[in-house]
């Protein structure tokens, strides 16, 4: 069974929001509501100063706090590593939201739209009202994974069963693919270099791996 992970280079990471735009676009998420976030991180002390960008979001993580605190068992694991939500089954009352270590979890309780109450066409076409009033974040472009199968391809390897950031990233910064699969670049990009995960000290195991300076 794969176990489905993003990696992210910080050494080539130009802090673009490209990823957010695009996760933005493919997912109709309302204003104000980012499931894919760039963080801008200073370092250092002057003259000695660097500047970090950090994709962030969803971590779909190998032991999801979110899950183990939801009452409804809206937020679900599934074999492959992603963590869903069933907006059937949230009830909105936000405890996987505080649990969650990183922020990744967003709550809106009226559709609202880029341009007013009125939705673009882009908008319109990808506006679920099931994403009202519950739970809500990176699903690591899901719909496209569920394709792949059926249609021969890779995720990670083909842009169609691929998370919408990874593939609009112009610095190739994001990498996606199945971890257990000794071959797969994100295999290799964790294997030959130095990568750590957030708040990884909690158990939590993440899914997504950032690299950094240095080579093992």
């Amino acid at each position: 069974m794969p176990r489905y992970v993003m990696v992210v280079d910080l050494r080539s990471c130009v802090g673009c929001q490209t990823c957010t735009a695009a996760c933005r676009h493919a997912n109709a998420t309302p204003p104000g509501v980012q499931w894919r976030q760039v963080l801008d991180i200073e370092s250092g002390e002057y003259p000695d100063v660097r500047r970090t960008f950090m994709p962030v979001g969803c971590m779909h993580c190998g032991d999801p706090p979110c899950m183990h605190v939801c009452p409804s068992t809206a937020t679900y694991q599934r074999d492959d590593g992603l963590v869903g939500i069933n907006y059937d089954l949230c009830i909105g009352c936000g405890y996987c939201a505080v649990a969650c270590p990183y922020q990744a979890r967003h709550i809106v309780h009226r559709a609202s739209f880029a341009y007013g109450d009125q939705p673009t066409e882009s908008e319109a076409a990808r506006f679920d009202e099931k994403r009202v009033s519950v739970a809500t974040k990176c699903t690591f472009c899901v719909e496209r994974i569920d394709e792949a199968k059926e249609k021969g391809l890779t995720p990670g390897v083909h842009p169609e069963v691929t998370p919408a950031c990874v593939n609009s990233c112009i610095a190739e910064a994001l990498h996606f693919g199945d971890k257990q699969d000794p071959q797969s670049k994100v295999s290799r990009l964790i294997k030959d270099n130095d990568s750590f995960r957030m708040h990884e000290e909690l158990g939590t195991d993440p899914g997504m791996y950032y690299l950094w300076d240095g080579h093992k």
